[in-house]
């Protein structure tokens, strides 16, 4: 019998009286997920399986031999792949890029706003829009030195009473926006669900050859005239500044053999323009959530000057 089976007799003969209906399947699947999918360590593993049935069952975690995660404020994560629990409120809901996600958006507490994500087959409750939750056993993910959560299996969703308070993070930039940087335009991103790599050549860094997924998004530079500032608009960002629709894009790329022509057609219709946009800060870029375009007279040429320079 392998350690993990072991494990999962052990933690069923535990919960099995408290928890009706309980299956030995079921916890052997968390406990594969964390282990073989996650790569967690199986006494982390077995920990954090032990801490979710002890919250369904109502039971005392000191009285199973467990401990919590520690609460953290998502405005501190540095750290990948660390188990932690946060008490968050849900500031902003996205549409999924494809079937493999269940929810995408943004929480955020005092110290900030942190994304997240839950996997369809994780198969949680969904977040609502400015509700409150302590989100137990949930994992940090790091990418391109930008932070985010993700949910799964084992994390237990609990609506809190209180209403926790989000602290504003958000930026406003404005300036004319010079340039259209590489990796714009009609994307494909790796299609393995623990994933949002964006595919080199049809290669994910970690996953290697993939189909891929079209996506959407602009990575813009927007120039003040005393210093520049670096944007992501995602696909419905783009398509709201753009009016051009992931479909339309796919649709653009087919006709031309080309999925370059998407980004110099985003090009033409934005570039030299004037803009004021509202988002939160990832790393070194700001997430356009709000974009407002001025009215303020741009020159052009100088910009692209300017634009060549960077």
């Amino acid at each position: 019998m392998s350690d993990l089976d072991t494990t999962t007799d052990q933690i069923y003969e535990r919960f099995a009286p408290e928890i009706e209906g309980l299956a030995r399947e079921d916890i052997h699947e968390r406990l594969d997920t964390l282990v073989n999918e996650y790569r967690v360590p199986l006494d982390e593993a077995t920990r954090s399986v032990t801490s979710a049935y002890a919250e369904e069952a109502g039971i005392d975690q000191d009285s199973v031999g467990g401990e919590e995660n520690e609460l953290r404020p998502v405005g501190d994560i540095e750290e990948d792949e660390a188990w932690i629990d946060v008490e968050v409120t849900v500031t902003d809901l996205w549409e999924p890029r494809s079937e493999s996600i269940a929810q995408v958006g943004l929480v955020g507490d005092a110290s900030g706003t942190s994304k997240f994500v839950s996997f369809s087959t994780s198969d949680l409750p969904e977040l609502e829009e400015g509700a409150s939750y302590r989100l137990s056993n949930v994992v940090t993910d790091e990418y391109q030195g930008d932070y985010s959560i993700k949910l799964n299996r084992t994390t237990i969703i609990t609506e809190l009473e209180e209403s926790v308070e989000v602290g504003d993070d958000s930026t406003t930039v404005e300036g004319a926006l010079i340039d259209i940087q590489s990796g714009s335009g009609l994307i494909k991103r790796c299609p393995e669900e623990d994933c949002t790599r964006v595919l080199q050549n049809g290669r994910c860094s970690e996953h290697g050859e993939g189909e891929g997924e079209f996506d959407l998004r602009i990575k813009g530079v927007l120039d003040d005239g005393k210093e520049v500032q670096e944007l992501i608009f995602d696909q419905e960002a783009t398509e709201r500044l753009t009016e051009i629709t992931l479909e339309q894009a796919k649709e653009m790329a087919m006709d031309a053999l080309d999925t370059s022509v998407v980004s110099e057609e985003i090009r033409a219709e934005v570039l030299g323009s004037y803009y004021r946009v509202t988002g939160p800060t990832f790393g070194r870029y700001v997430l356009a959530n709000e974009t407002e375009e001025l009215a303020e007279p741009v020159d052009v040429e100088s910009t692209l000057i300017r634009a060549r320079s960077l």
